[in-house]
């Protein structure tokens, strides 16, 4: 049915498709392992192991009802495919009985980072969930083909890839099918998942594809990419992908995939290929002209020039800086523009960059030092501290602070105060439409992530979920007005927000307010303070300043608000 020269003619064509997409940013080509089912009968026991142990507690995970047997019926090669039957059918294994069976294949075979390729027809009868998917070679998991001898790592440490699945999405298209992460920072209902749409998925073949660098996850199908995952910080919490993992292919029956329809008979998966491909020519030659320069600075952000050239025609940049320490890829002989975003106004930030290829040889200009200054802020911030939840709980609390920044930029940063809490990561929640999104880490507990394109004036409700491992820890919302003054739940805000004062002023500011202030900052709009005052009297002397507009501060305690005011 298949011949290499065709086979190799199509990956070629297949290579030049996935190199016209920027998400596929190493491509791989020397093919490492493969099955293309091409002798009938039992599935190759050299390459492939039957997974047939029950978990503990004796049913499968995700409240699924199959047997995973070693039977022909269920797993068999026939003109040239690969089928994995799903049957309704009772069948007794390890004492305990149950109503249907299908096959849960394992690869002998483990590797680290390459590109995957599996051509497949699924079935879409309801209540199956057929799956190609990877695990850790070091999962603990009793039963699987590589535990006994490598497995030390639980689920989720271990990692987990999910090129395709489909059936558990209910509420999506029945040519729907999705790929997702499973990490110690966001497993269960990971919010680490993209799909796509196929067309006619019950009589069409598809090409299911991965593309694993060190740098980034890219899912395929039929050689479009539609979902890249790459974490901004690469740790055991969010990347646990760097080290062999093996391929699983199966079909379960129920559970999340739902109700299993009592006139269901048999389904198969059927497989053409599996293929896997990394680069195997030993590479001696390093990357040769290096250069790194500082591009475009704002008050919270450094963008880094990048640009190295490399014969394999990709380019590892590590930049570090404090603590941080980003992996990043670049195309060979292409300037690669890296924004290191979070960082605080007016401070100056140095870089260490270095330049390397996949296989380890390294620029012989490596390290180059670079050094920029974050420029001023308007200093519209709003904080505060609080140990109160939605969801969960907190042992000593949070800090939290909202800051409008450039115009309509509002960086958002929290800070997690518990010390018992360990893999830390956390996901901004927008109140209303609700929506999540991870937040970049900062140092320590501390992330952060910007707004942009807000409205100066209206008002923002954001929390953050705190997921670490064994649990999660969810802030109350708190409201923020772009641009100006904020609400944080506070009692001392509403009292702030009662102060007022003629605007605009020409010679003094005369407050009017029933709470003693503590002190008085007056910003102009480049965010330089131009006075500060600790307030014992009502009225502020401002005729040394020049006519214009400026943003003037309150504090009392701990909390401030900010307004705008005109002096002419």
């Amino acid at each position: 049915m298949k011949n290499t020269a065709s086979i190799k003619l199509l990956f070629s064509l297949f290579l030049f498709c996935q190199f016209g997409f920027a998400q596929v940013d190493v491509v791989y080509s020397d093919l490492v392992w493969s099955d293309e089912f091409n002798t009938n009968g039992a599935v190759d026991s050299n390459k492939w192991f039957h997974q047939t142990q029950l978990p503990s507690g004796g049913s499968w995970f995700n409240g699924e009802l199959q047997h995973y047997t070693n039977l022909i019926t269920n797993s068999f090669v026939n003109a040239g495919m690969l089928n994995i039957v799903a049957k309704n059918e009772s069948y007794t294994d390890q004492g305990i009985t149950k109503q249907y069976t299908s096959a849960r294949l394992n690869s002998k075979f483990a590797f680290k980072y390459g590109r995957v390729d599996v051509r497949a027809k699924l079935p879409i009868d309801a209540g199956t969930w057929p799956a190609i998917w990877m695990l850790g070679k070091n999962v603990n998991e009793p039963g699987g083909y590589f535990s006994s001898t490598f497995g030390t790592t639980d689920w989720p440490a271990c990692g987990e890839i999910d090129i395709m699945e489909h059936g558990i999405f209910p509420s999506q298209s029945i040519n729907y099918i999705q790929s997702t992460l499973h990490t110690p920072s966001s497993f269960g209902g990971s919010v680490n998942n993209g799909g796509t749409i196929a067309s006619d998925l019950a009589n069409s073949y598809h090409v299911y594809s991965l593309n694993w660098s060190p740098f980034q996850l890219t899912f395929l199908l039929d050689g479009v990419p539609y979902y890249t995952y790459n974490p901004a910080v690469k740790n055991a919490s969010t990347w646990p992908f760097d080290l062999e993992q093996f391929l699983l292919l199966n079909v379960a029956m129920g559970g999340v995939a739902g109700t299993v329809p009592s006139s269901f008979t048999q389904a198969s998966m059927q497989i053409d290929y599996v293929r896997v491909y990394q680069n195997t020519t030993v590479d001696t030659q390093a990357p040769l002209n290096f250069t790194a320069s500082i591009g475009n600075v704002t008050s919270t952000s450094i963008e880094l020039l990048l640009n190295a050239t490399d014969n394999s025609g990709t380019v590892g940049y590590n930049v570090s800086y404090g603590t941080a320490s980003n992996n990043y890829s670049g195309t060979s002989g292409v300037q690669k523009s890296i924004v290191i975003s979070g960082l605080n106004p007016n401070t100056n930030y140095s870089f260490t960059v270095t330049a390397s290829d996949l296989a380890g040889n390294t620029a012989s200009n490596n390290p180059i030092f670079l050094s920029a200054t974050t420029l001023p802020n308007s200093t519209l911030i709003c904080s505060g501290i609080s140990n109160l939840a939605q969801q969960g709980s907190f042992s000593t609390g949070y800090n939290y602070e909202f800051q409008t920044n450039n115009g309509n930029e509002v960086k958002i940063t929290y800070g997690l105060l518990d010390t018992d809490k360990v893999g830390v990561v956390a996901f901004l929640w927008k109140q209303t439409p609700f929506s999540e999104v991870q937040m970049t880490n900062v140092s320590g507990n501390v992330f952060t992530h910007t707004l942009t394109n807000q409205t100066i004036g209206s008002t923002i409700n954001y929390g953050v979920k705190f997921a670490f491992a064994g649990g999660m820890s969810v802030t109350n919302y708190y409201s923020y007005v772009v641009g100006s003054a904020c609400s944080m739940g506070v009692a001392a805000f509403s009292e702030l927000n009662s102060i007022s004062f003629p605007n605009p002023v020409t010679d003094s500011i005369n407050i009017n307010s029933n709470i003693s202030i503590d002190k008085v900052e007056i910003y102009n709009l480049l965010g330089i303070k131009v006075l500060e005052q600790n307030l014992e009297t009502d009225k502020i002397d401002v005729t040394h300043l020049q006519p214009g507009v400026y943003l003037i501060i309150m504090y009392l305690g701990s909390e401030k608000i900010v307004k705008k005011i005109i002096i002419r």
